[in-house]
């Protein structure tokens, strides 16, 4: 028993490592791992005294808790069985696809990420590239939406900015779930994405498993009151417009809903615009090839950041002018159904993308590129297009509608336009007036489109204005 035995040192090397991860896994990791969380929901309770709407304990709960609890839930159950009648295969490897699904949507929240370094680099980021501007905004109805109530916030995308922009200005009301596309499926902004509570979803995935799947998280997480943000339009804009809304998360929400439920559900339109979009090249290009699908090259981007630092090396870096955001009349989902036979999930949807195109605010560039269309190519002095400007302001003003002036003054406003569109090649000033460089139409109909409809909405000869929603 006591007599020793030869083993050659990589075999000795490789059982005390297998014996250290045994004791490491089943002795220190579990008290590790129990002091951290106690830590992590002291840290938590804390934060909560702070937030207008306390991140709730679903959220909160390990992911592989969270992936158990939806892929055994009753409804994913039953698709399980129906998806392996359809495809003729053993129920066993349908419940492995849906557990596959389950891993690749949960989220891992962690609220010292999110209020920690995401924060300050959303709040860095968007100070450091534009000049940002809260527009409208109803304290008073957003103070009086139920505390217990799920609040869903629906946006306009114009640009992967929202994103940044959104989360900072909400980090004092609440930690914000976000429904991302498979673009941000890449390391390591997956396990960041993930870390801010982000869930990722498939857009054009027809497995009817994955959609059931899909459903039942985005019920679940709306039942329990976490405050979620997403993007109806389903991508980002290609034409500057806010376009209409594809229903798939709201359909989701919709029929998850019990308005016999003690939790109401309260959405909040935003909109958002952008002096400068900066994405916008690779957006128009995408709209004139007819194709949504496309995909910026890591070379481009990593140039892009590259002359950005230089720039800010030198001394020479110009913001990219403003970026705004509005907040729409909320609308309570309890609210909604009241006299109405079911819910019409189109009505609903249509409805909220009114109130954001309302909610729309108007800056500098897309006023100035929308004077600039309107002349139809033809060049137009700076005196003539402070007048339109003003003109244009007056008539957006008895609208109600939120616009956005370097010290409200209109001539500034079209000063600032004229510069960001000329830097950028996209007018000239050809001495008789400013135009729109040759090759460069796309652009400046981007911009100008982003408020057509508010424009649209002022013209003299408009028909009979209807309610606003």
């Amino acid at each position: 028993m006591t007599a020793p035995v030869e083993v050659p040192l990589w075999l000795l090397i490789l059982i005390l490592a297998f014996a250290s991860a045994s004791f490491l896994l089943h002795f220190l990791f579990p008290s590790v791992r129990w002091f951290f969380r106690r830590r992590m929901e002291r840290a938590v309770a804390e934060l909560n005294k702070r937030l207008e709407r306390p991140i709730q304990p679903f959220k909160l709960m390990r992911r592989q808790d969270m992936i158990v609890r939806l892929i055994y839930d009753p409804q994913v159950m039953e698709a399980v069985v129906e998806y392996a009648h359809e495809q003729g295969v053993p129920e066993s490897v349908a419940f492995q696809q849906a557990r596959s699904y389950a891993r690749e949507i949960v989220p891992a929240f962690s609220a010292s990420t999110y209020f920690g370094p995401a924060i300050r680099l959303a709040r860095w980021l968007s100070r450091g590239l534009y000049d940002v501007r809260l527009g409208q905004y109803d304290e008073a109805a957003f103070r009086a939406i139920d505390k217990k109530a799920a609040v869903v916030f629906v946006m306009n995308h114009r640009s992967n900015m929202d994103y940044v922009l959104v989360t900072w200005l909400a980090a004092e009301r609440s930690a914000l779930s976000y429904a991302v596309g498979e673009w941000a499926r890449i390391w390591p902004l997956q396990s960041l994405i993930r870390a801010m509570g982000a869930y990722f979803i498939r857009r054009r995935y027809l497995s009817s498993l994955y959609r059931r799947v899909l459903a039942r998280y985005v019920q679940m997480a709306t039942h329990e009151g976490v405050t979620q943000a997403i993007f109806p339009e389903g991508g980002l804009s290609l034409n500057g417009r806010v376009g209409n809304a594809k229903k798939g998360l709201l359909h989701y929400i919709v029929t998850g809903f019990d308005p016999e439920d003690d939790r109401d559900v309260v959405f909040i339109p935003v909109a958002l615009n952008y002096d400068r979009v900066l994405e916008d090249r690779v957006l128009i290009s995408a709209a004139q090839a007819g194709e949504r699908r496309f995909r910026a090259r890591p070379r481009e981007i990593m140039g892009f950041i590259a002359r950005m630092l230089w720039q800010k090396m030198r001394g020479r870096f110009r913001r990219f002018g403003y970026a705004a955001v509005s907040f729409g009349t909320p609308l309570s989902l309890e609210e909604w159904v009241r006299g109405r036979d079911g819910i019409a999930t189109d009505a609903l949807a249509d409805t909220l993308m009114a109130r954001i195109r309302d909610a729309v605010p108007v800056l500098p560039v897309p006023l100035v590129a929308t004077i600039l269309q309107q002349a139809g190519g033809q060049p137009l002095p700076r005196p003539e297009i402070e007048a339109r400007a003003g003109e244009l302001i007056a008539r957006l003003g008895t609208q109600g509608q939120h616009i956005h002036l370097p010290e409200g003054r209109a001539d500034l406003a079209v000063k600032e336009g004229l510069e960001a569109l000329a830097i950028r090649g996209i007018i000239a000033d050809t001495g008789a007036g400013w135009k729109v460089t040759s090759g460069e139409t796309a652009a400046l109909e981007f911009y100008a489109s982003s408020i057509a409809h508010v424009v649209d909405a002022t013209r003299p000869d408009a028909a009979a204005a209807e309610p606003r929603s």
